[in-house]
């Protein structure tokens, strides 16, 4: 990160953020990028009219000083010269206690509008939302308006229009102002026509409608009593535009009508203060103490500690690798200088500003503000919201947060006692406030140093391990004079679906043709540190055996199953490929070292190597994770009522997330709106899909007598997302109201109904349907390229999920009592195999090495124990399986598996009477 950007991300980037949480609420709201624009510029306004009144309140002291001193100081100049001159202005000025730099307050109003337009004109100048939007006589707002044509000459009229009304508000505001700053003010709007001129309608049309309420504020001003005239309009506005918004323009979702209750509550806002103050007779202050000042700039750097360093960095500690750009290979700790900057430009430098431009009563009342707010923000962070389910890398909740009444009710009896309780303190020890904000700084700031520690060492780990291959291009070498062997796990691929998807697509069956399918198959675990181990080293990596190995760690024995196929096979002379390694070093990201033993082994990594290398995709993505670990903090922080506007449906009010997410190829977050529409497209899930999709594109056949083994995962199946039917493709705007509605049967077979009642049911579909119609496309490329029958392929997954789609898989009402849970896919083609058949056979994913190897290697053992690989354990006895949600390697990684409930099965999984738990 450069200074340049680093000084932006403190002092515009704030603003900026702030201008597109209030834009993209008023488009939740409104539904109309016009409107929206309408609705941001009077909230600003209103919203920053006290500090445009301090600065105006300063700009006229300064006149009175310079108009006070003027005499003399004309008199001065007129008498003496050079040096002489000098030292008698400053002995005038020395003894009037006035400096020369005090001249700068004269300008104050200038000074702070530059940032504020520079906020504006990076938001609203390249908002994709705008382009081709009309809004009344604008034909497009992402363009200049181009309104008159003359003579073939294009007038862009809103800049005129614009400029005639600043210089209006000009004359009127600087009516006996000097001449000077006469001509400041006409300069600067001719500056502006200049420099906006051909800018595109919406932001000029937003400083126009800035500008119009700049000349209403400088004609209430001459009212007699313009503060109550000001107070008047914002509540009159508020009135107006609730109903329309509410009950005229489109109102899409619950959170557009929270947002606009809130915002336009807001606007209510003066008009009640200025009627409590007038009722409350309080005794106004007169000045504010050195203890009022460090209470304030206490809890303004405590604020920022929190919600920029700490939260963000508690949030990557749980899992370093996943925050990891495998494009760039960013270091995550990034993301917590970015939320830093924001949380600083926010609490110390912005509201520093007011503060210091606030008169004394209102610089103690901003202090208990912010000692009220850290308050509550601690209690909130701390005790409220910690239900909302798993969150990604993307910072979403796997599961839409419900966001009940209840909890919001009690969440807001528990804040407002914390702001009684810290009244109290406040106005009766006001001297423990300081001693507070000390203990907890520095509790923050050595939480935040161990986060970033950790996750140091993380980083380092995996980047040392992924480095060596970043530049790599995977390839997938085979031959068609020898044997090829593949091996794809597709991570979280449901079994159960294949009948199902293969009656809407028949032409997958054709594309299958040669392969068994089993569905009579178990995984170990319900999520991947369990299931995966056996799948690639085979019933010596069940849970029962691993922990039997109590003295070697998690990560050594799921490295070492990673290897079995591998080494076993390059023994053999194969020439040995392998992709994505799960959980390879324990790491999110596989870390390919544990083949570096192996030099013959070919290891890449290929998710997020496809179609995502897009340099402004990366801006955009990185942009978006930066400002979202700051908005983040401020959900977790804010009270329960207001987090779900603040959570944005995952988005956190990121005005164009769902334009800015690109093309077929590039995603970030997907919003479903129902079973059959969405907008966006999830970035997990694009990454690895555009390996599927490339499949054909690495796949390099040749002619030569060598046999090869490939080895790769892929996690398209594990990232629900809503495809656009009836190809289920990636869209941006997916609407598959049509097709579902004339396709209702397709989730019924031999009188069986798929359940499809939610969304999570619906996307994990979607994601196993587009996944496969890639998968059969790559099979026919090797048809095509003359490779098939001498290619044996094993696509199997490492665990289901509890979707309960079927009622007949289902032993009981907890969340591990769905036998979809621990039912893995399993599909097998062997040598020369030309029909797709289904075989009932009791199989466990742990069969995969004896199914890969089968007649190939005589005998095969273990390369690392020297015992035999075959499936004869599963012969023996009943198999037991370990359910544990302690999913995450960060957690889990000790010697033996944290404890979890225990189930054990044989023969037929569809009979719920094999299925008991253990404990």
């Amino acid at each position: 990160m450069s200074i340049l950007t680093a000084l932006y991300n403190l002092i515009i980037g704030p603003l900026e953020l702030f201008f597109e949480v209030i834009f993209s609420l008023a488009h939740s709201m409104t539904g109309n990028p016009g409107l929206s624009i309408i609705l941001l510029s009077l909230v600003m306004n209103f919203l920053v009219l006290p500090l445009y009144r301090q600065a105006d309140a300063m700009q006229a002291r300064e006149r009175e000083i310079e108009a006070k001193l003027n005499p003399w100081v004309t008199h001065i100049k007129k008498t003496f010269k050079g040096d002489e001159r000098f030292m008698m202005l400053q002995t005038y000025y020395r003894q009037n206690h006035y400096k020369p730099t005090y001249a700068l307050r004269g300008s104050m109003s200038l000074l702070l509008e530059i940032p504020f337009f520079m906020a504006a004109y990076n938001l609203l100048s390249g908002l994709q939302l705008l382009k081709g939007v009309s809004f009344g006589p604008i034909r497009d707002l992402g363009a200049p308006d181009s309104m008159l044509v003359i003579a073939g000459i294009t007038i862009h009229v809103l800049p005129i229009l614009m400029t005639a009304i600043n210089m209006i508000s000009a004359m009127i505001y600087s009516k006996g102002f000097p001449l000077k700053s006469k001509i400041q003010m006409y300069g600067m709007a001719l500056i502006f026509l200049v420099f906006l001129y051909q800018s595109p309608a919406g932001l000029v049309f937003y400083w126009t409608l800035n500008n119009v309420f700049s000349l209403a504020k400088n004609i209430f001003a001459r009212l007699k009593n313009p503060k109550l005239a000001v107070c008047i309009l914002s509540s009159v506005v508020s009135v107006v535009l609730l109903p329309i918004v509410l009950f005229v323009s489109p109102m899409p979702t619950r959170d557009g009508q929270t947002a606009a209750i809130v915002l336009l509550a807001a606007l209510q806002l003066p008009i009640v203060f200025y009627f409590v103050k007038k009722l409350i007779k309080t005794r106004e202050v007169q000045e504010i103490t050195k203890r009022d000042n460090m209470i304030y700039y206490a809890g303004s750097i405590f604020i920022t500690l929190l919600t920029g360093v700490l939260i963000p960095s508690t949030v990557i500690k749980t899992s370093p690798a996943e925050f990891i750009n495998v494009v760039t290979l960013n270091n995550p700790l990034l993301y917590v200088l970015n939320a830093f900057l924001l949380a600083a430009g926010t609490f110390i430098l912005w509201f520093g500003i007011f503060y210091m431009l606030a008169s004394p009563a209102g610089k103690r009342k901003m202090g208990f503000v912010m000692w009220a707010f850290s308050g509550t923000a601690v209690v909130n962070y701390l005790f409220f919201g910690k239900k909302y389910g798993n969150l990604s890398p993307q910072l979403q909740f796997d599961v839409f947060p419900a966001f009940p009444v209840m909890p919001q009710i009690i969440n807001a009896l528990v804040v407002a006692a914390v702001i009684a309780v810290f009244y109290i303190v406040w106005k009766k020890k006001s001297e423990l406030v300081n001693v507070v904000y000390l203990a907890a700084g520095l509790a923050t700031v050595g939480m935040s140093v161990a986060n970033m520690t950790g996750i140091q060492k993380v980083v380092t780990a995996t980047m040392s391990g992924i480095q060596s291959t970043h530049q790599q291009q995977a390839t997938i070498p085979l031959n068609k004079n020898g044997k090829n062997v593949v091996v794809i796990m597709m991570d979280r691929a449901i079994s159960s679906y294949i009948p199902y998807m293969f009656q809407e697509k028949p032409e997958l069956k054709e594309q299958f043709a040669g392969f068994t399918y089993y569905p009579n198959t178990i995984s170990y675990g319900a999520f991947t540190n369990i299931g995966s181990p056996a799948l690639y080293g085979g019933y010596e990596y069940t849970p029962v055996e691993i922990n039997k190995r109590d003295e070697e760690s998690l990560a050594s024995k799921q490295n070492e199953a990673l290897k079995v196929m591998p080494v076993l096979f390059n023994q053999q002379g194969y020439e040995v490929t392998v992709c994505d390694p799960t959980y390879a070093g324990y790491g999110w990201i596989p870390d390919l070292s544990i083949y570096d033993e192996y030099p013959e082994i070919r290891k890449f990594i290929t998710m997020g190597k496809f179609n995502i290398t897009d340099e402004d995709a990366n801006i955009l993505r990185e942009h978006s994770m930066n400002r979202n670990f700051f908005c983040y903090s401020i959900f977790k922080t804010a009270p329960v009522v207001l987090q779900p506007v603040l959570y944005g449906q995952g988005l956190y009010n990121e005005a164009d997330a769902l334009y800015t997410m690109g093309t077929e190829s590039e995603g970030l977050w997907q919003i479903q709106n129902s079973l059959s529409t969405a907008v966006g497209m999830h970035h997990t899930f694009m990454k690895s899909y555009a390996v599927l999709k490339n499949l054909p594109n690495i796949t390099e056949i040749s002619d030569k007598q060598q046999n090869t083994f490939m080895m790769i995962s892929n996690d398209a199946t594990h990232e629900p997302m809503l495809l656009q039917t009836p190809g289920y493709v990636p869209a941006p705007v997916v609407d598959n109201t049509a097709y579902d509605a004339a396709h209702t049967d397709r989730f019924i077979l031999d009188g069986r109904e798929m359940h499809m009642d939610t969304t999570r049911q619906m996307t994990h579909y979607h994601a196993n349907m587009g996944s496969m119609i890639q998968l059969g496309k790559w099979l026919d490329h090797l048809r095509a390229s003359g490779v098939y029958d001498n290619t044996r392929i094993i696509i199997v997954s490492d665990h289901g999920r509890n979707l309960r789609q079927f009622d007949d898989m289902i032993f009981g009402d907890e969340a591990h009592q769905d036998v979809m849970f621990y039912n893995p896919l399993l599909l097998v083609k062997d040598f020369g195999s030309t029909e797709f058949t289904t075989d009932n056979t009791f199989m466990t994913n742990a069969d995969v090495p004896t199914l890969a190897t089968g007649g190939l290697i005589e005998n095969p053992v273990n390369p690392f124990t020297g015992k035999p690989i075959n499936w004869d354990p599963k012969l023996e006895s009943e198999q037991h399986i370990l359910y544990s949600d302690k999913w995450d390697t960060a957690v889990n990684n000790g010697n033996t598996y944290l404890p979890g409930k225990w189930l054990s099965v044989w023969g037929n999984i569809f009979d719920l009477n094999n299925w008991k738990e253990l404990n």
